[in-house]
C-alpha cells in the first residue's frame, strides 16, 4: 500500500559512511528521531561511547538522545516509517541480507548514488523489483552534496524526487536546515541515472588531469560529460526536465571538481600510472563510478545511446585498455 508522509513519520537511516553520517547530523539538528543501522561494530561502540562516528567524518559530534543505534536492520525497519538509504550501491544486497520485517507500506528514500552491479538496476528500481513497492513509496534525494560540506554546515542544496508533492515536502521539511536547502521534482529516473552517470564523468576527469591534461581540456571534458549525461537520461527516459538544475549539472560539476570527489581520485590514480585494481586499493571509500561504468556500459546494450566518455572509462577499468591512448582517441571526438 502507499505511505504517506506525516509530521510523526520515523525515520530509519542504512548506512554508516560519510554520506549517512552527514544526513543522520541533519536529522538531528532538527530534533528527529532517529534508528540508525549500523553494521560496523567498532562504529556502533563508538557512537554509543563517545557520540561520534570513529571511522567517518569523527570529528562530528551527536546529541544521541535523538538516535538509537543497533545492528539490527529489522529493528530499525520495524520502528520506522522511512527508510533512507546511504549504503554503497555495491553492498546493499548484503545489508539487506538479514532483513525479515515487511516493508509494505514503508517509504524509501535512496540517498546512494550508484547502481545494483550484479542486476544493472538503480536503488529505486531494486526495491521495486525485489520488494514490489511502488513508485510512490520510493523517492530520491541527491544533488551536488559532498558529506564533508553538509557536516560542517556549508550552504548546499539538496533535491527531493517523489511522485506525490506532499510527500516530498515532509521530506524536505526534515532535511531542510540554514544550511541545507531543498528543491524539488517528480523526475526519480533521471535524477537517479544523473547521481550514477556524474560519478563516471569526474572520473573521467580524473584520469585527465591525472594524464596531465590541463584545465582547457578538461572543461571542454565536463561540458562533453554533461551533454552525454542529458542524452542519456532524455534518449532512455523521456520526461520534461531541465538537465541545468542543480541536480543533474550542478552535482556532476562538484564531482568533477571538488577535491572531496572519491570518483575523481580514483580517475587520478590511474592516470598516474596506478593500475585499476592497486587505485581501488588506495580508496579509502567506495568510488562508485567504477561500479556505474560497468553497470552503464550494461543497460546501454538496450538503448544504443551515444556514450564516448562512458565508454573510454569502462574500457579502461575493465578492458585493461590504455589510459592515455584512450583518451587520446577521445579527443579527436569531443
Amino acid at each position: 500500500m502507499s505511505y504517506r508522509i506525516s509530521d510523526n513519520s520515523r525515520c530509519g537511516v542504512i548506512g554508516y559512511g560519510s554520506w549517512a553520517t552527514a544526513l543522520v547530523h541533519t536529522l538531528e539538528k532538527n530534533n528527529k528521531e532517529i534508528w540508525w543501522h549500523i553494521r560496523n561494530e567498532e562504529v556502533l561502540e563508538g557512537l554509543m561511547s563517545e557520540g561520534r562516528n570513529v571511522k567517518y567524518l569523527s570529528d562530528l559530534d551527536f546529541d544521541t538522545k535523538f538516535i538509537h543505534a543497533t545492528s539490527d536492520l529489522n529493528e530499525v525497519v520495524r520502528n520506522c516509517e522511512i527508510i533512507l538509504v546511504a549504503a554503497p550501491s555495491a553492498f546493499l544486497k548484503t545489508y539487506l541480507a538479514e532483513l525479515t520485517e515487511p516493508l509494505d507500506g514503508k517509504f524509501i528514500l535512496s540517498a546512494t548514488k550508484g547502481i545494483i552491479p550484479d542486476q544493472y538496476i538503480t536503488i529505486t528500481e531494486y526495491f521495486n523489483e525485489a520488494f514490489n513497492l511502488p513508485y510512490s513509496n520510493l523517492g530520491v534525494i541527491s544533488g551536488p552534496s559532498h558529506a564533508e560540506e553538509v557536516s560542517r554546515d556549508r550552504l548546499s542544496y539538496l533535491t527531493v524526487a517523489c511522485k506525490a508533492a506532499e510527500n516530498a515536502k515532509k521530506i524536505g521539511e526534515m532535511f531542510a536546515t540554514d544550511s541545507v536547502r531543498i528543491n524539488y521534482s517528480e523526475d526519480i529516473y533521471g535524477i537517479e541515472y544523473a547521481g550514477i552517470l556524474k560519478n563516471i564523468y569526474a572520473l573521467a576527469g580524473g584520469l585527465a588531469y591525472g594524464l596531465g591534461y590541463g584545465d582547457n581540456f578538461r572543461a571542454v571534458l565536463t561540458a562533453a560529460g554533461a551533454k552525454e549525461l542529458t542524452r542519456f537520461i532524455n534518449e532512455s527516459y523521456p520526461f520534461e526536465r531541465d538537465t541545468t538544475d542543480s541536480a543533474y549539472l550542478g552535482d556532476l560539476l562538484v564531482t568533477s571538481y571538488s577535491n572531496f570527489s572519491r570518483n575523481r581520485r580514483l580517475g587520478q590514480l590511474i592516470g598516474h600510472g596506478c593500475t585499476v585494481k592497486s587505485a581501488l586499493n588506495e580508496m579509502t571509500m567506495v568510488a562508485e563510478g567504477y561500479y556505474a561504468a560497468a553497470c552503464i556500459k550494461h543497460v546501454n546494450e538496450k538503448h544504443n545511446i551515444y556514450m564516448p566518455i562512458a565508454d573510454m572509462v569502462y574500457d579502461v577499468l575493465y578492458k585493461k585498455a590504455s589510459p592515455r591512448r584512450r583518451m587520446k582517441e577521445l579527443t579527436s571526438l569531443l
